[in-house]
Order: structure tokens, then sequence, then C-alpha cells
């Protein structure tokens, strides 16, 4: 499962990071041995650093047991409807915890379970979203009829629009009955329909044909000044009777829905608006028709639009024009669009939108949108929650302390850290403490809370609330690096690998392991150091360190120069040694190093898959 936020060393940070290009020329020789010029402490400090914990943008309630247990309880009692937000609340609990399985789940149940089409859109695009590359094992299984349905498109035209008839009794006008035939006239030409069938598409035409108007004792009626071609005219004429379109142009088509529009010709209308929902096949087809659909209020013409949107994701965001759409479309346009399932389909392109960039102006539009969407508390405290972490990401400071303190007036516990952080930014750092220190004493306290108050005071203190936190919370990476770099600061290089150790041994966190592999640069184990990095690249191929400012993989080149080269069964039996040994992240290293250099691809990645699992 993807994170919202991009990892600690691709923020940026306010300390000063050690210049990769320095690093370089003594790599290649043009400076002193690394060792010699970084042996003192401030030294060390300016290559090994901890960047603060972020704020996350998660829901993260003080009793998960209890919350975990009320949504089972009103799953048990809410109508069908209503089970797929309760299983995204779910989703968002597990979010929290790091539940990546369990989240999965969520997602999954709330896609069974989804009580329209728009949640079925939208859970099963976020599944296809969340399983990217994975295609191809879909394709494997649909083999033997067991593919995940998640992957294939949803039919569209299930989607259920009322239809209202209209009344097709022929009124008495004169003591005659209405003419048979009615010739409308458009610029130069005359189409002949059945009157009584084109009285019976709609409540206007009826009135005009058969009530107390002019045109209903009249042969010919000019629609010249209607915006409908002749041949449009013709093909309503032939609907009128049969009941359906034939093949149409979509252009035509257009014509026919605003017409069918304008006079409320609700069969009419749907007709049309189904048509042309199947002739929707491209992101530039969808973003033409999207705006026909929402201005002639078509859902389902809306809805096939919204599919290929998502079935685009994330790509379809890096066009402006798809932006546009969600970003601005308001109350009655969100409805048209996609229901009911407003909120869910904000959170999912909330997510995306973080997943590209946190800072981003359509993260914001998004956000806003989710805000506007959500009905319940808790969908309003997530909602005011996220928005906050990036406004803080953004430097927003003051409208980041107005969404916080909404949240927090909602029950939301955990944004009292983005409080804390806000105060701390502004100078208030002993208020920042009080307030984490009021918030420990009042509730059953969780690892985040110390570990936040943690950066809030110095010296015994801090180390007091870093061993809480992690007491309370092993899976806190934050404590683990600030004492291993406390550690190497005193230049205790055997402590900090152990301290650091600790939660690598049952946690592959990206952060740690760069830390690691800075550790290992220090005291010069090149072939530790490629091995992290390496197991770094295969976890994630575009990862960044120093605070972002180099790409892993140019590490990784710098560091190459300065370790033997192994031969195929230097690799396979260094692969052996590791595997036997449980040494996950140096099989890992050792894998991607044989991927890069080529060889039984097939194997290595059967290798790597039962790893990362």
């Amino acid at each position: 499962m993807r994170t919202f936020f991009p990892s600690d060393s691709c923020k940026e940070s306010q300390l000063n990071a050690i210049n990769p290009q320095s690093w370089l020329q003594v790599e290649r020789g043009k400076l002193s041995k690394f060792s010699s010029s970084h042996t003192n402490s401030s030294s060390i400090e300016s290559f090994i650093k901890v960047p603060e914990p972020p704020i996350l943008p998660f829901f993260k309630p003080i009793d998960y047991v209890e919350v975990l247990a009320q949504i089972h309880e009103e799953m048990e009692s809410c109508s069908p409807q209503e089970r797929s937000t309760l299983y995204l609340l779910q989703f968002q609990i597990f979010r929290g915890l790091g539940e990546t399985k369990l989240m999965r789940r969520s997602l999954r149940s709330a896609w069974q379970r989804a009580g329209t089409v728009h949640e079925k859109l939208v859970f099963g695009a976020w599944l296809r979203y969340e399983k990217q590359g994975e295609e191809l094992i879909a394709d494997l299984l649909a083999t033997c009829n067991k593919c995940a349905q998640e992957f294939g498109p949803v039919d569209v035209s299930q989607l259920q629009v009322e239809v209202n008839g209209c009344s097709k009794e022929t009124v008495v006008m004169n003591g005659e009955k209405s003419l048979k035939n009615v010739n409308f006239k458009i610029g130069d030409e005359i189409i002949v329909c059945d009157r009584q069938k084109i009285a019976s598409l709609s409540a206007p035409f009826h009135a005009m044909l058969n009530g107390y108007f002019t045109e209903s004792s009249s042969q010919d009626i000019d629609l010249s000044e209607n915006n409908i071609s002749p041949l449009g005219m013709r093909t309503i004429g032939e609907f009128s009777i049969r009941g359906s379109l034939s093949e149409v142009h979509p252009d035509l088509l257009l014509e026919i829905l605003v017409f069918s529009n304008k006079f409320c010709c609700e069969r009419l209308k749907d007709a049309c608006d189904r048509k042309l929902a199947s002739l929707v096949c491209t992101k530039d087809d969808a973003v033409e028709f999207m705006e026909y659909a929402i201005e002639q209020n078509s859902p389902v013409l809306a809805a096939s639009c919204l599919q290929v949107f998502l079935h685009g994701l994330p790509d379809c965001l890096n066009d402006e024009r798809v932006v546009e759409i969600f970003s601005h479309a308001d109350r009655q346009q969100r409805s048209i669009m996609v229901g009911q399932a407003s909120f869910s389909l904000y959170c999912l392109l909330s997510e995306v939108a973080m997943n590209l960039d946190p800072r981003s102006d359509k993260t914001v539009c998004f956000l806003e949108q989710l805000i506007e969407s959500a009905e319940t508390d808790r969908e309003k405290l997530l909602a005011f929650h996220q928005l906050g972490c990036v406004r803080l990401l953004r430097k927003e400071y003051d409208e980041a302390e107005g969404l916080f303190e909404k949240a927090v007036s909602l029950g939301h516990v955990y944004s009292i850290a983005g409080l804390a952080r806000l105060g701390y930014i502004k100078g208030h750092k002993l208020c920042s403490y009080e307030k984490l220190s009021s918030v420990i004493s009042s509730v059953n306290p969780l690892g985040w809370m110390y570990q936040e108050r943690s950066l809030y005071c110095e010296g015994d203190k801090r180390s007091e609330d870093l061993e809480k936190a992690t007491e309370l919370d092993p899976t806190l990476t934050y404590p683990y690096m600030y004492r291993a770099a406390s550690l190497m600061m005193k230049q205790n290089v055997q402590a900090a690998l152990a301290e650091i150790n600790r939660v690598l041994g049952f946690k592959l966190a990206l952060e740690c392991m760069e830390l690691r592999f800075c550790l290992y640069l220090a005291i010069e184990d090149y072939k530790a150091a490629i091995r992290d990095v390496q197991a770094i690249l295969t976890l994630s191929p575009d990862y960044r360190m120093f605070e972002g400012r180099v790409a892993a993989s140019h590490l990784r080149t710098l560091v190459r120069e300065h370790v033997g080269s192994w031969t195929t069964a230097d690799c396979w039996m260094q692969l052996y040694d590791r595997w036997s040994s449980v040494d996950d992240i140096g099989s890992l290293s050792v894998i991607y190093q044989m991927l890069e250099s080529g060889g039984a691809k097939g194997v290595l990645y059967f290798r790597q898959s039962l790893l990362l699992l």
C-alpha cells in the first residue's frame, strides 16, 4: 500500500545536508580519505540526519479496538447502501495502523458490497490503483476463471435512471380529434411525424400537440429556432415510433440529447445518454463528453466518463482538463458525476494526488471537495485532518491550525500533534510540550504522544519519552533513528548499528535503511552500504537520499566503485548464504544485483516475490 507522503528522506530539512558533490570528489580520490575528514562529531552530525517525524494524514483514534468494534456493530444493522462507506472507514483505520493486508481487504469488501454502480466504479478503481503492476497476474488468473473482477470495466448501463412517462390521451378540440400527422418545418425542409407518437415523448409535446395551444390544430409547426437539424428531427420521429435509436453519429446524438432535455423527453434523453455512454473510449472522449453530461444532467454518460478517468489513475491527474473537472464540481455536478459516492471518490483522488505531490494545488482542491462531500463527523474529521497536514507541508500555518482545531473539536485527538507542531514552528515550544502532556494525562497514552512530546524537550527527558514511545509502539521508527544517530555522534558505531538493527529486524523501513547506509559509509564498510542501497532500490526504484538531494541509484554507482565485482557463481553463493541465514535485506540486495547483470530473471523475480511477501 502506498503511503500518502514521501519518506522522510525526501522532505525539506532545516539542517544542512552533506554536499553530494563533495562526497563524489572524496570517492574519486580528489580529497582526503573520508574517514580522516569526518572523524569529529560535528562532521558526523552534518552527514547523518534524522528528520522530524511527519504528521501523518491518517485517522488515528485513541482506542482502535473500540472504534473497530463500533463499525462492526453498525455493519450488522445498517442498510446495504451504507455498508460500503463503513468499509471505507475501516480501511482508513487500518491505514493508520499500517496494516496493508487488512486495508486491501477492507477495500475489496467495500467493492464487493457496493450498493450502486458509482461505488463499484470507485472502489474497483481504488483496488486497481493499489494493485498497479499486477495486471499480468490478473490476465493469468483469467485463463482459469479466477481473475479479480475489479480489473475489468463496470457495465454503467446498469445505472438506474428514473424515466417519467407521459399521458397519451388524445384531447378533443372543437369537436374534432387531433390530426394524425404533424409537419415540422426546419429551415427549408419538412419532416413528417406521427402526431400522437411525438406527443407521447413528453408532457410539453403532449400539451403542444393535443392541448389548448395553437399548434394542436395546426398541421405545420416551425421548429427552426430550436437548434435541431432536419436529420436530428427525423431520428427523433423514428425513435417515437420504434422506441430505440439506430446507429447515430455522436455529434447528432449530442444534438438530440440537448433537444430532448429542452423538451423534457425523458425516454429519448435516456436512450441518448446510454448510447453516448457506450461510445466513450479514450480520455479525450471522456473530457469532451463529461461537459455535456454535466450540462444535460446525463448520469449514465457521466458514469462512463468517470470510469475512463479512474481507469487511467494516476496518469490522468497529470491532465489539467481532468483535474479541472474534479476540482470545480459543485454539489449538483458531483451528484450527476458520481451519485452518492462523492466522499469515496474524493478520498481516492486525494490519496492519488498526495502520492504524486502532497504540496500541489490539485491535492488541496480535492481535499476541499472531500470536506464538502463529508456528511458524518468521522468523515469530516478525517477530511479536516488530511487538509491540515497538506497545509502544514505547504507552510500555510494559519489555515492548517484552523483545520486541525476543527478535527480536534470532532474528536480526533491525533490532530493535537499537528497543533503542537505548529506551536513549535511559531516559537511556542513550551506550549507544545504542555499540550502533549495534557493529552497524555487525560487519555490512555499511545506511542505517538510520547514521540511527539520528545520533540519539545531535551536531554534525559527526550530520551525517556522516546523509550516510552518505543515501549508503547515498537513500530515507530523515529525513536530508533534518533537513538542510533545520537550514539553515532558519540562515535559509538557498533551501538548505533545495533539500535537501528532493532527496528530493521522486523520492519523494512526505507528511512531506517538509509540511515544505516550512512552509518556504513561513515565507517567505510562499503559492502554493507551497497547491500542496503540495493535493497532500498528494490523496494523503491526512484528513492532519493540525503533529504531528497541525491538519487539512491547514483549513490549505488559511487559506492559500487569500492566493492569488488562478483561473478554469477559468486552471486548465487551469496544468495544461498543469505537465504539460509534468513537475511532478507541481504537477499534482496543480491537479487537486485543479479537482475541488473542479467541471468535467469524468472527465477530471481520469483525469489524476490517470496521475500517481499
